[in-house]
């Protein structure tokens, strides 16, 4: 994946002569909106379209754009924390959120580190009740919000050598990159948060990108240490505000690739459950649970078969409508056929993993499509991690195959 041009900035479409118009080709083998892996042409970032309509389906084959030209820049005023107490209501569509999301999505301009303290500290209260930073809010709720505060900008200098490194290691992981945003492809056994035995994460990376002002990027979503592939930061405070817009209001949109044990069938499908956190001393794992069951959230997830190996694997594509912890991991599951390499929910007896292949999570977070904050659309694609290239290599199967999901809602 190519990174962000830093050229000037180009005049509108509009504004080109028609002779000037760059002309696209079309490649029937691909997903129309994948990303260039040749990159675009000009000083345009990949995976950026202009203009606000709605991308196309998943399932139709990829035609190459026209270079596309970014949206005049609209000086946009950014939410301001809050220096004393206040007292919030729970909206309908905050209902079910995690308190340190609702936070996150209140208040972009907040680090983790700066939320899980003043939850620890129990600031911060629900109903009157100190709350924890996983528990659900409901809709209706009163939130008492403690004086809140950003991170101290980082002082000017130059980076130290482990800092300018981790600088390095972020680029190299860069899909796309413009001034509000940031696309990574986050390596398999690189955690996203802090917790506990973790020493490494992407959030903690982030520090070294502080700007001037002190902001530092922000997670506007997660995926698991396990997993690989596409992770949305915002770069500022405006951006973060729309973007956890787009999660919350199902805007966001992501393909999944995973290989799983057996074949599904029916070959394309919709897996509707709800899952409760169930906690034990070992482990934490998500498990099916009724309506009204304490702690259950609904899930929803589409999937479909694109290519198997000898009935007894198949490589599946799929797309989550909701967020929920371990959602696709826990659903395969549910429908048995777990994906190869998962430490928590393989419940496959008796199965052994074919000769060459590694036991390790076989979950890529392939693609995101989500409505850029200035307009128009980012589009990222995310390659195999090399575990899963080297399943794809033994299997024979074909990764210029698209995304065969039809059924799947727009949103």
């Amino acid at each position: 994946m190519s990174r962000r041009d830093r050229g000037p900035r180009e005049k509108s479409r509009n504004d080109r002569p028609k002779g000037d118009r760059p002309k696209g080709g079309r490649d029937g083998a691909r997903p129309r909106r994948a990303a260039s892996k040749a990159g675009l042409k000009g000083d345009r970032p990949q995976g950026f379209r202009p203009g606000g309509a709605k991308p196309p389906r998943f399932a139709e084959p990829r035609r190459e754009k026209p270079a596309p030209v970014r949206a005049e820049r609209e000086p946009a005023a950014e939410p301001q924390l809050p220096t004393k107490v206040q007292t919030v209501v729970v909206t309908a569509d905050e209902n079910n959120m995690r308190v340190d999301r609702f936070l996150e999505a209140r208040f972009p301009g907040l680090s983790f580190s700066h939320i899980q303290r003043i939850v620890r500290k129990g600031e911060l209260r629900v109903n009157g009740k100190r709350a924890d930073s996983k528990d659900r809010l409901e809709e209706g709720q009163s939130v008492r919000i403690p004086p809140l505060r950003l991170d101290a900008p980082r002082t000017a200098g130059v980076l130290s050598e482990a800092a300018q490194k981790t600088l390095a290691a972020l680029k190299e992981m860069t899909l796309y990159e413009d001034d509000d945003v940031l696309v990574l492809n986050k390596p398999v056994g690189l955690a996203v948060q802090g917790g506990s035995g973790i020493t490494r994460n992407v959030d903690d990376m982030l520090e070294v990108m502080r700007d001037a002002k002190g902001q530092k990027p922000r997670l506007v979503h997660r995926i698991d240490k396990e997993t690989s592939g596409c992770l949305l930061i915002a770069k500022t405070r405006f951006a973060a505000t729309h973007l956890t817009g787009a999660f919350r209001h199902r805007t966001a949109r992501k393909i999944y690739w995973a290989l799983v044990a057996g074949v599904p069938k029916p070959k394309q499908g919709r897996i509707s459950t709800y899952l409760a956190k169930e906690e034990s001393e070992d482990d934490t794992i998500m498990v099916i649970a009724k309506h009204g069951d304490e702690g259950a959230s609904h899930a929803v997830t589409y999937y479909a078969v694109v290519e198997t190996a000898a009935q007894k694997l198949a490589w599946v594509s799929l797309k989550p409508v909701t967020g929920r912890t371990h959602q696709l991991r826990a659903h395969m599951a549910h429908i048995d056929h777990a994906i190869v390499g998962d430490p928590k929910y393989f419940n496959k007896q008796q199965w052994d993993l074919p000769g060459g292949l590694q036991n390790r999570l076989h979950l890529l977070a392939r693609r995101i499509v989500i409505p850029h904050p200035r307009g128009g659309f980012i589009d990222a694609t995310a390659p195999l991690p090399p575990h899963m290239q080297q399943s794809w290599n033994l299997l024979g199967l074909d990764t210029k195959r698209f995304d065969p999901i039809e059924n799947a809602p727009e949103e």
